[in-house]
């Protein structure tokens, strides 16, 4: 990695002689932007910037991206004989929600040895949610139904498809309460201060009300409790915060597109000490905004802020030109 190749894309040259500062990258899928975003950490290793304690810290999305990561920025590393696996650290946001409420479990007040519980356990308790509202609330959504069904639809309708749409309103309504740092109290106050009924909202709120006690009676957390109770951490831990802005010195996001609001103030929290932070992504192409927490705008809205630095990567391996410019529009149109 002494020399820069020649067949470098457009904005890549540029990307991994990144220096300093807030840099934004609008990168088109088969981009190269994952070998890119390695490269830079590999090269920010071989400079020498980092002192002993510090690494290189690389956000993505899911956890088989990390190994990806790993594998790419310790190959670059061995070119320059240096030692592969030191000098950065790769997580997803949940990883790194992980290891900060691991360092100050007490702050959130949780025991050490806390469980963390995943996506088939919390639908579990979901369901099990629902069915006992179901039960104790026969008749509370006949009015929301046709008045013409015949019995045969309507028993379909209360064995299988009231459950199924009412889980979705339960785990939909905690995703995006957990992602605005909102309890279930907080929401309660609030429905209680309105000057008119929602009968929806309410069973929602009730919904996560039960969901987490369920949580503390086993002592456990989920993934976004992860992600809340991590920027909490943050916000509450000074020394915290300023030894973790010293560790993590460089920020690297990938798929930035696909942030949510709370992965982007723990990232820019982490940043604030020093400002480093590269954020890639495509903004017209997020893969989990419509059953997630995630939304694009929050990098398109990054890209444009005063004092960041845009790159764009527009040349694909995978696409022609057409192909994108037909994507991207469909896309915008979705999101609108």
């Amino acid at each position: 990695m002494n020399e820069t190749p020649i067949n470098l894309r457009p904005g890549q040259n540029f990307i991994i002689h990144y220096s300093g500062g807030k840099l934004g990258i609008s990168a088109v899928p088969g981009s190269g932007k994952t070998w890119t975003l390695s490269r830079l950490a590999a090269e920010l290793i071989r400079r020498g910037v980092l002192e002993n304690d510090q690494e290189i810290l690389v956000v993505t999305l899911v956890n088989s991206a990390v190994e990806n990561f790993y594998q790419r920025v310790s190959n670059f590393i061995l070119q320059d004989n240096l030692l592969p696996s030191i000098g950065y650290r790769v997580r997803t946001l949940h990883g790194l929600a992980h290891d900060i409420v691991r360092e100050r479990p007490d702050l959130a007040g949780l025991d050490n040895n806390f469980q963390i519980l995943d996506e088939r356990e919390t639908d579990s308790i979901i369901s099990d949610i629902v069915s006992s509202w179901l039960k104790g609330h026969p008749d509370h959504l006949a009015p929301y139904l046709k008045l013409d069904l015949d019995e045969y639809r309507l028993v379909q309708i209360h064995q299988k498809e009231l459950p199924r749409t009412l889980e979705s309103i339960a785990r939909n309504s905690i995703r995006y309460a957990k992602d605005r740092s909102w309890t279930a109290e907080h929401l309660r106050v609030r429905l209680d201060q309105l000057p008119i009924p929602l009968p929806l909202a309410e069973i929602g709120v009730q919904f996560y009300t039960d969901y987490q006690r369920a949580l503390a009676y086993r002592g456990a957390v989920d993934f976004d409790d992860l992600i809340r109770l991590a920027y909490f951490i943050l916000e509450q831990d000074d020394d915290l915060l300023h030894r973790l802005q010293h560790t993590w010195p460089f920020i690297l996001e990938d798929e930035a597109q696909d942030s949510s609001r709370l992965q982007e103030k723990i990232l820019a929290i982490l940043a604030e000490g020093h400002g480093n932070w590269v954020r890639v992504g495509d903004p017209n192409q997020a893969v989990y905004y419509t059953f997630t927490t995630a939304d694009p705008r929050l990098l398109a809205d990054f890209l444009a802020q005063p004092g960041v630095r845009v790159v764009e990567m527009d040349q694909s391996g995978r696409s022609a030109h057409p192909i994108l410019d037909l994507a991207n529009h469909t896309e915008v149109a979705v999101i609108e």
